[in-house]
């Protein structure tokens, strides 16, 4: 034969080629190791809590006006039904053992 063709190399199955990966190979690969970066970052965190905490978002800036200290006590009217019916069941005790008592 003298066809060129018949006394070429095949660069991809020889033994000295680079092993090649498939795609959904090399995705989980990607998926795994920002997955360990990730982790690595966590674990820093907690071991160094001396670092601060750095913040760019905006929203991280905002005031909660309903659970600060200064905000007005709002109490839900169930429980402050509750509150008065378990206040008057007390004073009723109360005055049952003063009775008892004296």
């Amino acid at each position: 034969s003298v066809d060129g063709a018949c006394f070429g190399r095949n660069y991809f199955s020889r033994s000295s080629a680079p092993d090649v990966e498939d795609s959904e190979l090399a995705e989980e690969r990607a998926a795994i190791l920002a997955e360990v970066a990730s982790l690595k970052k966590l674990a820093v965190d907690y071991l160094h809590p001396e670092v601060g905490v750095t913040s760019v978002d905006g929203a991280c800036f905002g005031r909660n006006y309903f659970s600060r200290s200064s905000a007005p006590d709002v109490e839900d009217s169930e429980l402050a039904e509750e509150r008065a019916a378990i206040l008057a069941e007390v004073a009723s005790l109360k005055k049952l053992a003063v009775d008892y008592l004296h």
